[in-house]
């Protein structure tokens, strides 16, 4: 007999030996939602095990299909399918009709991920001082700069592994999400955009009589990563994303064109040519952060 600590309900309730945590929660009278009526063929009684995950039995067949389509880590388990050897706490995630909706497998049509933090390399860039060059030219070749700047850029990051999650004005953000070469991989990708900006400078120069510089900024760190209602892919929440994007800014300040963390430091090594360090502070964040501007690949 295991006991199992409910919330937000805060019940506690024990746990048979042959009882699913959806057996349990339904037997002490707990609204635990199981639109399928606990068959595994909907993701509505998930659960977050917030203590105890090691006491949580594996899953079986049918929890890996759901686990596999969704992108569950190790704390997110179907209900009606895990069984318990030991006390174990865990919060209900679909509590109204509302969260039915979001989080039936059925309703989904789509294979993809539930919300799970893990280690990403977040890239952000943007143009440098492009409302004055917006304002410069007649809109539909904003436009036609924007979409050949994107189109190229957006290649080169999905070459390396990356994909693009966000396109924000003149900027873009992006994840690399392989947890042995997100790092380099975005480091790489950063390099390659920088080529390509400088490849086309004549282009435009003939062509607006002008050009462009963009900015980079990299960092390594743990987000939550998950997918948004009505979009069409994965995206990263949380303070990995904003530093990412404050090192971004902070090349304005460091005179530089990309510039990565202390940690994406460490995770890259010697695999990459630095130029100089900087210590800023950035907006919205606490105390000094020491910064790396990358000139190249080792």
């Amino acid at each position: 007999m295991a006991s199992l600590h409910v919330t937000p309900d805060d019940q506690t309730v024990e746990v048979g030996d042959r009882q699913t945590i959806l057996d349990a929660t339904l037997g002490a009278g707990i609204p635990h939602t199981h639109a399928c009526g606990g068959n595994a063929r909907c993701s509505t009684c998930r659960v977050i095990v917030l203590n105890g995950v090691e006491q949580c039995g594996p899953r079986n067949r049918r929890e890996m299909k759901v686990a596999d389509e969704l992108g569950f880590g190790p704390e997110l388990r179907l209900a009606c399918q895990t069984k318990l050897a030991g006390d174990v706490s865990v919060r209900r995630l679909v509590i109204d009709p509302e969260d039915v909706t979001l989080t039936d497998l059925r309703n989904r049509g789509r294979d993809n991920p539930v919300g799970h933090e893990q280690d990403v390399a977040v890239l952000f860039s943007d143009i440098r001082s492009f409302t004055p060059l917006a304002e410069s030219l007649m809109p539909y070749d904003v436009i036609h700069l924007l979409n050949r700047h994107f189109h190229e850029v957006t290649a080169v990051i999905e070459a390396n592994g990356g994909m693009v999650c966000t396109y924000m004005g003149d900027g873009l953000m992006a994840l690399f999400q392989d947890e042995d070469e997100a790092p380099i991989a975005a480091v790489r990708s950063g390099l390659a955009m920088l080529e390509a900006v400088d490849s086309r400078r004549q282009y435009y120069e003939e062509l607006y009589g002008k050009t462009y510089e963009i900015g980079i900024g990299i960092h390594w760190g743990q987000a939550v990563v998950g997918t948004l209602v009505g979009t069409a892919g994965v995206t990263a929440i949380g303070d990995a994303v904003n530093l990412a994007s404050r090192i971004e800014s902070a090349n304005k300040e460091a005179g530089t064109r990309m510039l990565i963390s202390d940690d994406t430091r460490g995770a890259v090594g010697h695999l990459v040519e630095l130029g100089k360090q900087v210590d800023l502070e950035l907006k919205g964040k606490s105390g000094t952060h020491t910064l790396h501007e990358v000139v190249g690949l080792a």
